[in-house]
């Protein structure tokens, strides 16, 4: 009888075991040759290795990169709706964009409303977009009130000094960067202001008021993520940090503020 040592790499125990019982099932019924018995666990090993690695992405960061996920199909529909003329046409002009998957708004007597979203930004000088900075967003009311709202927003960044501000500790909109609800349709006018705010409440489109509202940099998040000791002018600024698995959120960015090719002939 064969006997196999217990392997463990991270969890690759799994995979082994799995295909460990199905191989050995075979060898005992079909009285495989000792040489091929050799060769097989070989390919088994190499074998669990490659499922084990399919099926372990973003491993260590799985909370990081499940919102950027849903960052990115925020994103798409927000590009795709057909309400969000002004935000896809002027999405090439915008310094940055801050988007929140879900923003959770409740109240009974006193109001609270809180999330999660990540900073890209794109270079003056080259034009690429920056690796993905984990920031939250909240803030607290009083008064009489009652109901909850989820919501998905947006935040196009138009000035230098709005980006500015979102690299320092934490910032108030409204009071240390100027907010506005942004325009929705295609002849819509937007007004002068550092940052727009653009939003879907649960399939309601139009302006939502987040002004008071307090960002601050995610920073444990920001360091899971890129398993380096980060800070967002070290992701968005200096750019020295990367992780793969962001690809697809900035591929969908770069997409949408490409400028369409036209089609018609040179003449």
């Amino acid at each position: 009888m064969v006997h196999i040592k217990k392997v463990e790499v991270f969890g690759f125990t799994t995979w082994y075991n799995f295909f460990k019982k199905l191989y050995t099932d075979q060898i005992f019924k079909k009285g495989v040759p000792m040489k091929k018995v050799h060769l097989g666990f070989v390919l088994l090993f190499f074998i669990s290795c490659f499922l084990y690695t399919s099926t372990s992405v973003a491993a260590g960061y799985e909370k990081q990169q499940a919102l950027i996920d849903r960052a990115t199909v925020t994103f798409k529909s927000f590009v795709a709706d057909p309400n969000m003329t002004w935000f896809r046409n002027h999405l090439s002009s915008a310094k940055g964009i801050l988007i929140v998957p879900q923003l959770l708004k409740g109240a009974f007597i006193f109001g609270a409303e809180g999330g999660t979203g990540v900073l890209l930004a794109r270079d003056q000088y080259t034009g690429r977009w920056s690796q993905p900075a984990f920031y939250t967003i909240g803030s607290v009311s009083f008064g009489l009130q009652a109901g909850a709202q989820s919501s998905q927003i947006i935040l196009m960044i138009m000035t230098d000094s709005g980006l500015d501000a979102l690299l320092s500790t934490s910032i108030k909109l409204g009071a240390d960067v100027s907010i506005a609800a942004g325009p929705y349709g295609a002849g819509a006018k937007a007004e002068t202001v550092d940052i727009l705010a653009f939003s879907k409440t649960k399939g309601i489109f139009g302006g939502i008021s987040i002004e008071g509202a307090i960002i601050t940099p995610k920073d444990s998040w920001n360091i899971a993520y890129y398993r380096k000791n980060v800070r967002p002018v070290d992701i968005i600024v200096r750019r020295i940090v990367s992780n793969p698995y962001s690809n697809k959120l900035i591929q969908a960015v770069v997409q949408a503020t490409v400028p369409a090719v036209s089609s018609a002939p040179v003449k």
